[in-house]
């Protein structure tokens, strides 16, 4: 059995670490709401991933009807990569002869910008 200073000793140093490590759970879990918020800005904007031109989208107004309605996004892709690279427009991920455009390939959105835009989509 441990002695009583030593048992003290260790509950103190537990109870430290799990007060240091909270604040680390909250700022990821408000840098992904605000990555969310920020990939559906991305998505709704005319200027940048215009997603409404050709997408219903809830939340959206005035959807186009070209693509399908962006809903159930984590059934289609299952994995975000994939989506990611449909939106990047990967050569070899894309359908031949879709009318996505490659915004990644062509410069519209960054990486990141799209990263965003995925986090937003996986929420719907």
């Amino acid at each position: 059995m441990l002695k009583k200073p030593m048992k003290h000793l260790l509950t103190v140093l537990a109870m430290t670490t799990a007060m240091v490590s909270a604040p680390t759970v909250a700022t990821a879990a408000e840098k992904n709401a605000s990555n969310i918020e920020q990939g559906k800005e991305l998505a709704f904007s005319r200027s940048k991933g215009n997603c409404l031109a050709c997408h219903a989208i809830p939340g959206g107004t005035i959807p186009g009807n070209i693509g399908p309605a962006l809903i159930a996004m984590k059934l289609r892709f299952p994995e975000k990569s994939d989506l990611f690279d449909k939106i990047w427009g990967k050569p070899e991920k894309t359908v031949p002869y879709s009318m996505m455009p490659q915004f990644g390939h062509s410069g519209v959105l960054t990486d990141a910008e799209i990263n965003k835009i995925v986090d937003f989509l996986y929420e719907l």
